[in-house]
């Protein structure tokens, strides 16, 4: 042992530093995927998570199927700071600084069981806050068996070979006063969430490395980039570097706009958080997500925020176990940040995907053409000048082109009303109007009516035909590639064939 001088042993009230430790900042949801955490890294194949409502008695249990501990293993597992985030880890351990269990628990709960079956030996301690408060003198006392009238709740346990039950009870933290039955139903939906999208990698698949069951329902994968979505405009390849703390993979990806989506995909896509919030980087380590989005301080001279018009931009970034310190990650798994080395790599990512993210979201999800490599052609373009952005409407567009052919002596008054329309576009209005509802208004007939899109068609339709000359076959090509009508390929394709409809009036 080094020498260090005069030294005193100052050891910390253990109910005044337990109490600390409640104010870390654990959500309940990321309470328990912590707790999940530990049954992953013992193999469990299964997590029971049950919600127990009976008012300031009800509680909430986790039961794994993993291998389970010797009762100096669970001793060790309940002592603080039994593991130094300094310490060699298995590559595929999602803990780090041997706190998780405790810290998540303490932080909504003043009983925490945890009982084990390993070889058919049972073991089970608790932690009693009021308990450690009261007897502040006597240092860290850990009780023996669960809470006295809890012992039945241990009973789904002892049914197994092996496995770990955590059991929290006295939920200060969550059933505060005015707390009811519907507001624990809700808080079961934004666990259900959460857990979701946080293990999504390992529950998806015919054979899914965990099953998680949350009151007997299972818990179905959310995956944030609609994978194999027949509207994704946009995945990159995966991309590799390595690092003196392991190899990074990024691939980025572009989700669809709502135009591309039904209301019910549109939903589900915009994820626990809402389609803003849940934009950015998606950080993973062992397949176990960490961050849910954000921009992770990145940025070309200021930070990026997150910003309606990049909603659709989503980064998959996988991390190895041994790169936690230099990515600052947290005890709650729930931030980290990028070392200075990879920082100009992952921003180029980053600022390509948000370009990407950014057209497909101004141009209502139909930035690609339909047809081979046609471009559609847009009412609107956008200059780009030395005194900034000017919309114009472009007069090449077929029904714009329409009308100056044949306004004739009427030629100047409409492209002084064109003019007009140009100068007067609401772009402050139209900006805060999105900003605030968190949604572009509505544009390409959403919304309106089949019969009233048919009518402007047969409009359009009779002069190509009649006026200009061009067959029917031709006429619906350009159809199909003319803005808005690009999103009805199915009223276009119904439009008359027959020769017939020359003379029609």
């Amino acid at each position: 042992m080094k020498a260090y001088g005069n030294t005193r042993n100052l050891p910390p009230r253990a109910g005044a530093m337990v109490e600390a430790l409640r104010g870390l900042g654990y959500s309940v949801e990321a309470a328990l995927a912590d707790i999940v955490d530990n049954s992953i890294a013992a193999e469990a194949t299964e997590v029971r998570v049950d919600f127990s409502w009976a008012g300031e008695s009800s509680r909430i249990s986790i039961l794994d199927d993993g291998f389970g501990m010797t009762d100096g293993e669970l001793e060790r597992a309940m002592q603080l700071g039994a593991k130094s985030p300094l310490d060699a880890r298995d590559p595929s351990d999602l803990g780090r600084f041997g706190m998780g269990l405790k810290t998540a628990s303490f932080s909504h709960c003043r009983s925490l069981t945890v009982a084990t079956i390993k070889a058919r030996c049972e073991a089970c301690l608790r932690w009693d806050l009021d308990a450690l408060e009261e007897n502040s003198e006597n240092g860290w006392i850990l009780f023996e068996g669960s809470k006295p009238g809890s012992e039945p709740f241990l009973n789904p346990l002892k049914e197994q070979a092996s496995g770990t039950m955590v059991i929290w009870e006295g939920l200060d933290r969550i059933v505060t006063p005015n707390y009811t039955s519907a507001d624990f139903s809700d808080l079961i939906d934004r666990v259900n969430a959460h857990l979701a999208m946080v293990f999504h990698r390992l529950l998806e698949g015919p054979k899914p490395r965990l099953r998680i069951l949350l009151n007997g329902q299972a818990v179905l994968p959310w995956d944030p980039f609609m994978s194999g979505h027949p509207a994704k405009p946009w995945a990159s390849p995966v991309a590799k570097t390595s690092t003196s703390a392991g190899p990074v993979e990024v691939q980025c990806h572009v989700l669809p706009h709502k135009d591309r989506l039904s209301q019910r995909e549109f939903d589900e896509a915009a994820g626990p958080n809402g389609w803003t919030a849940q934009q950015g980087f998606y950080v993973y380590r062992n397949s176990r997500l960490l961050v849910a989005g954000g921009w992770l301080g990145l940025g070309q001279v200021r930070k990026w925020n997150r910003e309606e018009s990049h909603r659709l931009a989503r980064i998959r970034l996988d991390i190895t176990n041994t790169a936690d310190a230099e990515w600052k990650i947290d005890i709650r798994k729930s931030t980290a940040r990028p070392p200075v080395s990879l920082r100009t790599w992952l921003t180029n990512f980053a600022e390509d995907t948000r370009n990407r993210a950014r057209r497909v979201f101004a141009y209502r999800g139909a930035p690609a053409p339909r047809l081979g490599s046609e471009p559609i052609e847009q009412a609107w373009r956008a200059n780009h000048g030395k005194s900034g952005i000017r919309y114009q409407i472009d007069e090449r567009h077929p029904a714009v082109g329409a009308v100056l052919e044949t306004a004739g002596q009427y030629l100047p008054l409409v492209k002084a009303m064109l003019r007009v329309i140009e100068e007067t576009v609401p772009v402050q209005r139209i900006w805060l109007d999105t900003a605030e509802n968190k949604e572009t208004p509505q544009t390409s007939f959403a919304g309106e009516p089949t019969s009233e899109v048919v009518e402007f068609l047969n409009i359009f339709f009779k002069d190509m035909v009649n006026r200009r000359r061009m067959s029917v076959e031709a006429a619906k090509r350009q159809l199909l590639i003319t803005e808005p009508f690009q999103n009805f390929p199915e009223l276009i394709a119904s439009l008359p064939d027959d020769a017939s409809f020359s003379s029609r009036k």
